[in-house]
């Protein structure tokens, strides 16, 4: 008793090491933010609210006012958060059996006691409809339908199921892109159409180059990712299609009237590049090339959205 009071009081080396050894740990635990920034995608979100602005812009055939990207912003934030979190509660057991999300917090226990996810998650969705409802019943259904694709269509129905999983899916960012134009005032804006479309077509390319890179991942978790259930060579030649198929809706959209040249050289520069990473793909299917490709998929719709924006404005003025 004597010896643990002493130790209490006079910490020797042994315990000064041990007192070091704690305060690494509790440094090395990640922050309240930076585990809620994981558990709410925040980086996926932030394509997504990218996505909806550039429907905004096009729905607006020029600069949609501060009042109307407030309101694209806070909405789409809480209902893709929302859906964010709905889609990692759903699959934290799948999560854990792979390398890529082995680190979220509902997975290595960040959160203790993750049984408020879902209710705070479907608190957000609600919430965001309810603060879209008074401006625009368009924005609030778009609202509505993107987090009910991504959470039940695509997240709790098909990914465990089929490997067109992503194809359908991919209408969660579409739904992105028109709650944009309808917070604009026009959901069925051309421009804003045809950048639905380009989203939709996107997102199975982007996704499953990330899927060729983490396929020995998806077979451990058994989800029916295309390239788990084919060679990588086939799953290549798919993510050569939708590709194309993106390449031809980008260039498609600067035929808007809307938009010019300032749109179509760099994204007509950006498409060859995307290309040429297919190509390269195709011939040689390693996870190499396929990351190569996803990451260069990202910068492409951003790209796509950004001189879109700024086109739209600049035809306007």
């Amino acid at each position: 008793m004597s010896t643990i009071n002493q130790t209490k009081h006079y910490p020797g080396p042994d315990a000064a090491v041990a007192e070091a050894a704690t305060d690494a740990i509790l440094a090395s635990k990640p922050s309240l933010f930076s585990t809620l920034m994981v558990l709410f995608k925040a980086r996926v979100v932030t394509l997504l609210l990218f996505s909806a602005i550039g429907g905004a812009f096009m729905g607006a055939n020029g600069w949609p006012g501060l009042g109307v990207l407030g309101l694209t912003l806070i909405t789409g934030w809480l209902a893709a958060s929302g859906a964010s979190a709905w889609n990692q509660y759903i699959e934290r057991r799948s999560d854990g059996t792979m390398v890529r999300t082995r680190h979220r917090p509902l997975v290595n226990g960040d959160i203790a006691n993750p049984a408020w996810v879902p209710w705070v998650a479907t608190a957000m969705i609600i919430l965001s409809v309810l603060i879209a409802l008074p401006f625009s019943l368009a924005l609030a259904f778009w609202l509505a339908a993107g987090a009910f694709i991504y959470v039940v269509i695509y997240t709790f129905w098909l990914k465990p199921r089929t490997t067109l999983n992503i194809v359908i899916g991919g209408a969660a960012g579409s739904a992105a892109v028109l709650a944009g134009s309808a917070a604009a005032g026009d959901w069925a804006a051309p421009g804003a159409l045809l950048l639905a479309l380009l989203v939709f077509l996107w997102t199975p390319s982007h996704f499953w180059s990330l899927a060729i890179v983490y396929r020995n991942d998806y077979a451990r978790s058994d989800t029916p990712m295309l390239p788990v259930k084919t060679s990588p060579k086939v799953a290549a030649f798919w993510v050569f299609v939708h590709t194309a198929a993106t390449a031809l809706a980008a260039l498609a959209l600067g035929l808007d009237p809307a938009l010019g040249l300032i749109y179509l050289i760099p994204v007509g520069l950006a498409t060859a590049d995307m290309m040429w990473r297919n190509v390269r793909l195709l011939r040689v299917p390693s996870g190499k090339n396929a990351r190569s490709l996803f990451i260069a998929s990202n910068m492409y719709l951003t790209i796509v959205l950004v001189m879109a924006c700024i086109d739209v404005v600049i035809t306007a003025l």
